[in-house]
């Protein structure tokens, strides 16, 4: 559920200010110093011990959102997103300014103890890290291993576990706390999928953004392509209709914009094919591969699991390659709820430009001064089959590849299973892997609900996913194969696989 925090309120804040600055030609170190002055005053809401804290915080979050490293100078760093630098960072850092170093002692006795006869609490304590101080049970943290059998044992349910908000959001256990008590992402078991970033309440963790570096593309006057993810539907208002969205966005300066379930068709074509040439023959399961969160789990927590993903481009690539072959000099931007998206991007530095979220997006509107929902509406009919327009919800690509699939090779049985977060399917794809789980497909969302639920989204998952399903049952094609131009599009040679 999407909560409009006073985390989120500042970030889009910042991210709708730094845009115009870029829009109007005056991003520079002297116009920087005013939005923090700004947004943080003497006499405004403290979210920090002092307002030089809370500008520090702030400038550190400008540097990320010019894509500039946290050591360099705001005058350098805004001339060198300007001039197209790109800092060699990870997507998803941390802010050590903002991080609180929440406490990291997991089980904690409260005030219910009763110093009760029977102490099962510390009859439970393999390491006796239990004693009673003062008429209370107390854990000497020197001892405790951490085990939760004094939790278990408590009768009046006195000892509750604590964990930090970041660690608790991540699936894959990749954030962990230091010595100094600050947050610490590692990199060799992160797969970057923002699940820490909306978690914590301290806005202490953040990602790289391209809002200057694409402005600055359009305002030179190249071709920038948007491409927009299926999961767009409702994101930037109820009513706004996607004639809407898709004309704000070229208001602002896009070329032109167009659907990735074109390209969610096109990768239904290729994933059944896929499919039907591969299994039971040469593996005994497929997964999906559009979500890239969920591959670089498998790549990095279940590599031997690796040879069952599909090597079926995502829809991003899928559409970017469809337009670079028309228009190889053209910009293109992925626009969408997913920060992952911005780590498979580099994968494909001849294909994908830039990404942006769809926060991000809102953020370029309100820079340049346009509201989607105040531009005329006119009709609309989408390039993409409801199956391809509804990759953007949990269940939505399983579906298509099995309506696919039916008609491509009508012997085959598809025995499918899906889930959603990063631990479901970690759990999941274990249970096929020992075959607890009688399924041949997998589809793996990390995020939950799917695409809608990502975190770059701007209304709750619940609400869009409905509206997501009812924008797709209006498309004029049911499958992937009534799609005749994506049909025609998969047989050229674009090399929809990846090696």
């Amino acid at each position: 559920m999407l909560q409009l925090t006073e985390v989120v309120k500042i970030r889009r804040q910042v991210l709708s200010k730094i845009a115009k600055l870029t829009f109007d030609g005056e991003l520079d170190k002297d116009n920087i110093v005013d939005i923090l002055d700004n947004i943080v005053t003497e006499d405004g809401p403290r979210y920090r011990c002092c307002v030089h804290k809370e500008r520090a915080v702030l400038k550190d979050r400008v540097r990320f959102i010019m894509s500039q490293p946290l050591n360099m100078g705001i005058a350098e760093a805004a001339q060198q997103a300007l001039n197209g630098e790109i800092a060699d960072m990870p997507i998803i850092n941390i802010m050590p300014e903002a991080c609180d170093q929440c406490p990291i002692d997991t089980f904690f006795i409260t005030n219910a103890c009763r110093n009760c006869v029977a102490h099962n609490c510390i009859a439970s304590c393999p390491k006796k890290a239990i004693s009673v101080v003062q008429n209370q049970a107390y854990i000497d943290k020197t001892r405790c291993v951490e085990c939760g059998l004094c939790k278990k044992s408590c009768m009046y349910g006195a000892i509750v576990e604590i964990t930090r908000p970041c660690e608790r959001a991540c699936d894959i256990g990749a954030i962990k706390a230091d010595k100094e008590r600050r947050a610490v992402i590692n990199y060799e078991k992160c797969v970057q999928c923002g699940g820490c970033k909306v978690a914590c309440p301290f806005g202490a963790i953040t990602e790289q953004s391209f809002i200057v570096h694409i402005i600055q593309q359009i305002k030179a006057g190249k071709r920038v392509y948007g491409i927009l993810a299926p999961a767009f539907i409702s994101q930037f208002g109820m009513k706004v209709k996607p004639s809407q969205v898709i004309a704000a966005i070229k208001e602002v300066g896009f070329y032109d914009v167009q659907e990735v379930s074109f390209g969610a068709d096109i990768v239904t074509l290729e994933e059944a094919k896929e499919f039907t040439g591969t299994v039971p023959e040469k593996h005994s399961f497929m997964t999906t591969s559009c979500c890239p969160a969920f591959v670089g789990m498998v790549d990095k927590h279940l590599p031997e699991l690796k040879e069952h993903v599909s090597t079926t481009v995502s829809p991003m690539v899928a559409s970017a390659k469809v337009i670079k072959d028309a228009d190889p000099e053209g910009v293109i931007v992925f626009i969408g709820p997913c920060l992952a998206k911005k780590v498979e991007a580099r994968k494909y530095p001849d294909l994908i430009d830039y990404v942006l979220t769809f926060e991000e997006m809102d953020g370029l509107f309100s820079g340049a001064g346009i509201i989607p929902a105040d531009i005329p509406e006119i009709e609309f009919t989408s390039t993409a089959s409801r199956d391809g327009n509804a990759f953007a919800r949990a269940g939505g690509v399983v579906q298509a590849v099995i309506d696919a699939a039916g008609t491509i090779a009508p012997d085959v049985v598809v025995r499918p299973h899906r889930a959603d977060g990063l631990q479901n399917c970690k759990a999941a794809l274990l249970q096929m892997k020992a075959g607890k789980i009688d399924a041949n497909f997998f589809e793996g969302m990390a995020c939950s609900g799917g695409c809608v639920g990502g975190p770059g989204i701007l209304i709750d998952t619940r609400i869009s996913s409905k509206m997501v399903d009812k924008f797709a049952d209006s498309s004029s094609m049911i499958t992937a194969l009534e799609n005749q131009e994506a049909i025609d599009k998969s047989k050229k040679n674009l090399h929809w696989h990846n090696k």
